[in-house]
């Protein structure tokens, strides 16, 4: 795997070869931001904003639910509004029109969200904010496999709250990849988590998935897992207005919203 350490501020660009695009979000937005990105939602999801006791829960929901829309949207040429998803049994979201074979995951944690976007194969990735009162033995004795626990437990106490929130991102990205979410326990296989070592998928875990951490900001964590082995990452910011600036842009190209200036990433996406 390549990838560059840094997140970038730029426009969409279409995914080339074995790419995998990994945008970070900051949620707290302006209202005006929130209430552009909430008129692109469909009426289940305004629902389920609306659901939220607090308001600050409720325009993170929109935030994070519009911004998938204007990326996806973005590398498809379309209208976010026009997008509709469908979810598998374990609960992964997708899109309902499959013949681009556009993948995507997506995860949140306190005010910032990461989305992952990959052409012909899943991908899964989770953020975590680090709370160090919840890197509790006793939750990872209930959760983890017995080899994690006992690395956890031979950890200097200065690195088991790394360790913790490691192997807890590591195997929520890995089942979240492969869509089955809730329904396989998460003792099941071993992913590594000492600091110092690399992530990877050991026991029980299969091996044509890959695995890499990732690092969105101080005080997270964050892995990233995909279907195979190679993989070019690149890691975007994304920016109020950006999806407008696209659009704008496939507008000014004489583009409809069949997301004919998009036929390229897609022809790449099917080699």
């Amino acid at each position: 795997m390549t990838s560059g350490s840094s997140w970038l501020v730029t426009n969409i660009a279409p995914l080339q070869g074995r790419e995998i695009h990994v945008w970070r979000a900051a949620l707290d937005l302006d209202p005006a931001g929130v209430d552009g990105l909430e008129k692109t939602l469909a009426s289940d999801e305004r629902a389920r904003a609306a659901r939220f006791r607090f308001p600050k829960d409720r325009k993170r929901f929109v935030a994070r639910r519009g911004i998938l829309r204007e990326i996806l949207a973005s590398y498809l040429g379309q209208e976010p509004r026009k997008l509709q998803f469908r979810c598998r049994p374990g609960g992964k979201p997708f899109l309902s029109c499959r013949t681009h074979e556009l993948h995507f995951n997506l995860a949140h944690s306190q005010g910032l969200a990461l989305y992952a976007i990959a052409c012909q194969r899943e991908v899964g990735v989770d953020l975590e904010r680090i709370e160090h009162h919840l890197a509790d033995l006793e939750v990872a004795e209930r959760f983890f496999s017995p080899r994690e626990c006992w690395a956890l437990r031979n950890l200097p106490a200065s690195l088991r709250v790394e360790a913790f929130f490691n192997c807890w991102t590591r195997k929520e990205a890995y089942l979240k990849a492969r869509g089955e979410g809730l329904l396989a326990p998460l003792d099941s296989f071993d992913v590594s988590v000492t600091p110092s070592q690399p992530a990877a998928l050991l026991n029980g875990g299969d091996t044509t998935w890959s695995l890499c951490a990732l690092t969105p900001a101080p005080g997270y964590a964050a892995a990233l897992v995909w279907e195979g082995s190679d993989c070019n990452l690149k890691q975007w910011e994304w920016r109020p207005g950006l999806g407008r600036a696209v659009r704008k842009n496939r507008r000014a190209k004489g583009c409809t919203g069949s997301g004919h200036c998009f036929s390229a990433t897609r022809r790449r996406c099917l080699l």
